[in-house]
């Protein structure tokens, strides 16, 4: 079951037209929407991190 190049890549032309490509503004609201939860997920870990930080010492007695 092999096909030819020249079939496969008409094929792939074919199927990258039924694409349908985000807007402008869906891109930018996507990208706007990762950067918050990026901030927000850093924010989290450095909350936990410090919290985590600040029991280790004290069970220490640091």
């Amino acid at each position: 079951m092999t096909t030819s190049p020249a079939k496969f890549f008409r094929e792939v032309k074919i199927e990258i037209g039924k694409i349908t490509w985000p807007t402008r503004k869906e891109t930018m609201i996507t990208t706007a929407m990762v950067f918050v939860f990026v901030i927000l997920a850093a924010l989290f870990f450095l909350a936990a991190d410090g919290i985590i930080a600040y029991a280790v010492r004290h069970i220490m007695g640091w």
